[in-house]
């Protein structure tokens, strides 16, 4: 048994393959009551010493199918959330660097518990600490309420946001007692986790907290503007029928078949069309967040931060392989649903362009495969290459990857789908019941050692293990069956968005 004196109070630990675990401690004050909306708040020093046991409880949220392919029962949930939990080596004064994950979910489902991100094999085999968070998701941590209220409450849609910064600040002030060096941080996540890692490069309050960056399969793109972001707060007001009183006292059955309502445009006069298909995210807020983050990267805003980005080669495939909204789509109907998403200018040369590579690929361009390989591209891939490119002539370590190992669910339908990398960034393939997700097999081994190889290198010392990206080469590490690097992979549909303007990427 190790017991860990924090800043707050004490933490005992549980060691398991050699690697010890302190789970479930708080880094905020408990978000309820008065607190509930409001930016967090240090968390209460607590007497005795915190059984390092067992995860803290998951953010509130509507139950998801996608929760089972993180190898996880949805928890206990609580508004009480906001905890973390850290594996290392060793609880000593070995500065080791520190690896901070932020889970994705579409800022409204997932925890920090779900199987796929345990964070100790990826801490034994690179004797790094690994840290995983939760945060407000939803309605508690990405709706403005401000404008909807006339500032009754005056949440900006950040606070999810601003949980993720009070994480950091409590690693700054902490993570030495466990064996970390604060000083090299490396901020990671994937999905709305990447989206996040993306927001918080464009976010003052966190400038500062970590020193290397790694978004995967999302960037600085998803976040909504202020106007966009207030109609969340109306929708809110709308569907609950309640004034800000109300919404403070309100329970959270309550509130969550509120968001769920407004996460299906199911509210009069709130369509998708209007909120947007990923209703609940950052808001470019003017204060909080200032900017859209990748004008503060392109400005130079975090010109020290070197910065490893990518996303797999089918994300959509996810989503879409299986609904008959996307199966039954032809050009004409592709045309219009793209429309939705894209200025309609654009549309037809971006077709056009997706049509001759996916030949080149060896894949019959039908309008389905035609439309999730341009929304692969259009949320995921293209934000991260964006990203790189913005921050490249402040700091040359910057680096790309993509995913292209297949995942055997559905016969093999899912192909390189969103989320395919986890359980090889974590090293968790192996656990019970991952293998018909994410494959299994000598393959596999040998790719969860390249990949958590690479990701440890980085977070040492800012270089992965391959060149790094530029415009002239675009140098590329593939992660698959047969691991390399390439320069400017499918490259005729990144040509195709050079004209397209970053307003249409990274939504949903």
């Amino acid at each position: 048994m190790t017991v860990v004196d924090t800043c707050f109070g004490k933490v005992k630990g549980q060691k398991q393959e050699g690697i010890w675990a302190f789970k479930g401690i708080p880094y905020g004050a408990p978000p309820v009551g008065e607190l509930r909306w409001l930016p967090p708040q240090d968390p209460w020093a607590w007497a005795g010493v915190i059984d390092g046991s067992e995860y803290g409880k998951w953010a509130p949220q509507n139950r998801s199918d996608m929760a089972a392919i993180m190898g996880a029962d949805q928890g206990e949930q609580d508004e009480a959330c906001l905890s973390l939990n850290i594996w290392t080596p060793a609880a000593d004064s070995a500065d080791r660097p520190v690896m901070v994950w932020i889970h994705g979910g579409g800022f409204t489902v997932g925890a920090s518990s779900q199987g796929v991100y345990e964070g100790r094999e990826l801490s034994r085999h690179g004797d790094v600490v690994v840290v995983t968070i939760n945060y407000r998701l939803g309605l508690l941590g990405f709706a403005n309420l401000n404008e909807a209220t006339e500032g009754r409450i005056p949440a900006i849609g950040n606070e999810g946001l601003l949980d993720q910064v009070k994480a950091l600040e409590w690693v700054q002030d902490n993570i030495a007692f466990f064996g970390g060096d604060p000083d090299n941080v490396t901020l990671f996540g994937e999905s709305a986790g990447g989206m996040s890692v993306g927001a918080l490069l464009g976010l003052p309050a966190a400038q500062g907290l970590f020193h290397k960056a790694i978004p995967q399969s999302g960037a600085c793109h998803t976040v909504a503007t202020k106007a966009s972001g207030a109609l969340i707060g109306e929708a809110i007001m709308k569907c609950t029928g309640l004034n800000a009183q109300g919404l403070m006292s309100a329970t959270m059955d309550d509130l969550l078949r509120a968001q769920r309502r407004i996460e299906g445009g199911k509210v009069d006069g709130y369509p998708l069309s209007k909120v947007g298909g990923l209703p609940f995210r950052p808001v470019v807020d003017g204060e909080v967040l200032p900017d859209l983050p990748i004008e503060t990267v392109r400005k130079g805003g975090v010109a020290q931060v070197p910065i490893m980005a990518g996303s797999t080669l089918d994300e959509w495939q996810l989503f879409g392989a299986f609904q008959p909204a996307i199966t039954k789509l032809n050009d004409e109907t592709m045309a219009k649903r793209l429309g939705y998403l894209v200025d309609p200018a654009y549309i037809p040369s971006l077709v056009a362009a997706y049509k001759e590579a996916l030949v080149q690929r060896g894949i019959e361009p039908t309008p389905p495969q035609v439309f999730i390989a341009i929304q692969t591209d259009r949320i995921f891939r293209l934000p991260a290459l964006r990203l790189l490119e913005a921050q490249q002539p402040h700091n040359s370590e910057v680096y790309a990857y993509l995913f292209d190992w297949q995942s055997p669910a559905a016969k093999g339908a899912m192909k390189s789908c969103h989320a395919i990398e986890l359980a090889y960034v974590f090293g968790t393939h192996k656990k019970k019941g991952a293998a018909k997700f994410y494959g299994e097999g000598p393959a596999a081994d040998a790719l969860a050692k390249h990949t958590m190889d690479a990701w440890v290198a980085f977070a040492r010392d800012g270089k992965p293990g391959w060149g790094a990206y530029d415009k002239e080469h675009r140098t590329t590490q593939i992660f698959g069956e047969n691991c390399h690097r390439e320069s400017a992979p499918y490259d005729i549909e990144r040509e195709a968005w050079n004209e397209v303007p970053d307003i249409f990427l990274g939504s949903l």
